[in-house]
């Protein structure tokens, strides 16, 4: 039996914020865009895996929690304490020179960690922590 991840869920704030970074500067296929009742998810994956996706979504949109917790919810995501991603690339360096040229958020710049990996960190245009490993 083989177990895959098929989606992963990030909270945006701005759907048009998040293509561009997703597709525009990550380099990320859109698999789905697609709106209802003035909201809109928005279905990215890396070129070449199309089983696996990333399923950019708007935030606290469940009908049960208050505008408190909504609140709440978004002032956790502008923090980068709501969701998180942790992605791979066969070339960090150019990966993280690509984020940088395309005005993303750096959080840390590219370097070895104590436990054995090579990783930088960047928040999306929402503020979704995304760290990225040196791969092989």
């Amino acid at each position: 039996m083989k177990i895959s991840i098929h989606y992963a869920f990030l909270p945006h704030t701005d759907a048009d914020a998040a293509l561009g970074f997703y597709r525009d500067t990550l380099g990320f296929e859109v698999r789905n865009d697609v709106g209802y009742d003035g909201l809109r998810w928005l279905t990215v994956g890396p070129a070449g895996q199309p089983e696996t996706s990333i399923v950019l979504h708007p935030p606290a949109t469940d009908p049960g929690i208050t505008d408190a917790e909504r609140q709440t919810i978004l002032e956790l995501i502008a923090k980068g304490s709501y969701g998180a991603l942790t992605l791979a690339s066969d070339d960090l360096d150019e990966l993280f020179e690509r984020l940088v040229e395309g005005g993303a958020d750096v959080v840390q710049e590219p370097m070895d960690q104590p436990y054995g990996v090579r990783d930088c960190a960047f928040r999306d245009p929402s503020g979704n922590l995304l760290r990225i490993n040196q791969a092989g």
